[in-house]
């Protein structure tokens, strides 16, 4: 019998790897192929081009396209300067409450999908079930497009895939996207009482900011009132900057940061447009007083969003398990944008409040993972009726 004492106890440890995005996560990878191997599963890795990280794929039951997709994400963002209570990496129970950095997001979902896998092999499947584990989703979801790219290439498309991200077990049919940005701005050096004989990276970088924001003011304004998503509007955010060596120096160079979030529906291409015009302009300008100055913008991550839909093989299964029927959409992104691009219909739920994911002292809430037992024992009775 498969108990919440096995879920929590398989938490505990993948939470002792730590799998924080800028470290390899092949420790994890490797210990989760000890568990399915001897069970009967496939398990296929599709690595990042350094190959110190690793998506899994694993699969039970036959070698033919369709089944389920069980989806989550084996990297946790960092703890560094967060006020934790416990050591993040030592999973602890208090008050009924399990502390530790990834319990929430999203290793209670993996604990869950292992402690069942025995439960998927011990029976003759008519459709096969799929594992996919994927690296750097806290980054911008980099690691699951290559697995979907391998699934596809191989025939093994399935028919629904659900992502366990934490919502309280309650069902999400929609997200919005994600844009990630970086934008260097290269400047000359002078002294700071002479800035005609140089470039401040800084001052010019700000200019460029100044028009983000008022982007971002726009999208507020214009918001589509009856749109699901709270906020019903794109936003944007200018995260990290990063600029100058001295007060007394011009910078050299500035490097910023910015996301845009939008709701299925809009172009996040078109919305940036104004921002890119004037970033090639201030480029030109710039290279024409020094041909060592410009402005260089990259865009590194690019999630679709997820839209509410009629129809959806993995929305109708996971309603039938937990008997939500509440519409919902939420402002984070999830691996589920990209299956879907791809064709293969996809839905968020899993246990754990998005309330806690990167914060000090992260918990799950061991009753979310008795809750979770009573899904996948429902999935079980599920698979075998059909």
């Amino acid at each position: 019998m498969t108990d919440t004492a096995t879920v929590t106890d398989l938490l505990a440890k993948l939470i002792s790897f730590d799998t924080t995005s800028r470290n390899s996560n092949l420790d994890l990878i490797s210990w989760v192929e000890e568990q399915l191997i001897p069970l009967g599963f496939e398990c296929r890795r599709i690595e990042n081009s350094a190959g110190d990280k690793s998506n899994l794929w694993s699969r039970i039951g036959p070698d033919i396209p369709g089944g389920l997709v069980m989806s989550g994400h084996s990297d946790v963002v960092p703890v560094d300067g967060q006020p934790w209570d416990t050591d993040p990496f030592d999973m602890t129970e208090i008050d009924g409450r399990l502390f530790g950095r990834g319990t929430c997001d999203m290793k209670g979902f993996l604990a869950l999908c292992l402690a069942f896998a025995p439960k998927f092999a011990a029976f003759n499947l008519k459709k096969p079930i799929h594992f996919a584990f994927s690296y750097d989703e806290e980054v911008g979801c980099q690691g699951a497009p290559l697995m979907i790219d391998d699934m596809v290439q191989r025939g093994a498309r399935p028919d629904a895939v659900w992502v366990g991200e934490p919502t309280l077990w309650q069902v999400v049919s929609g997200h919005k996207g994600i844009m990630l940005t970086k934008v260097v701005v290269t400047g000359r050096e002078a002294h700071s009482s002479l800035p005609h004989l140089g470039v401040s990276a800084n001052g010019e970088a700000v200019d460029l900011m100044a028009l983000l924001r008022e982007i971002e003011r726009d999208l507020t304004v214009n918001a589509d009132p009856d749109s699901p998503f709270d906020p019903p509007y794109p936003t944007l955010s200018i995260g990290e900057l990063h600029g100058g060596t001295a007060t007394n120096i011009l910078a050299r160079e500035c490097e910023f940061h910015f996301d845009l979030r939008c709701p299925p529906g809009y172009n996040p291409d078109e919305i940036l447009e104004p921002f890119l015009e004037a970033a090639a302009k201030k480029d030109a300008a710039l290279k024409q007083r020094y041909p060592e100055c410009g402005v260089e913008v990259t865009k590194y991550t690019d999630v679709p969003g997820l839209a509410p839909g009629e129809n959806n093989a993995a929305e109708s299964l996971v309603r039938a398990l937990t008997g939500d029927n509440a519409l919902r959409a939420v402002a984070y992104a999830t691996e589920a944008g990209q299956f879907h691009q791809a064709g293969m219909p996809a839905v968020v739920c899993g246990p754990g409040s998005i309330d806690q994911a990167h914060k000090p002292n992260e918990f799950v809430a061991k009753a979310q993972l008795a809750e979770g037992v009573k899904v996948f024992e429902d999935l079980i009775a599920y698979l075998q009726s059909v």
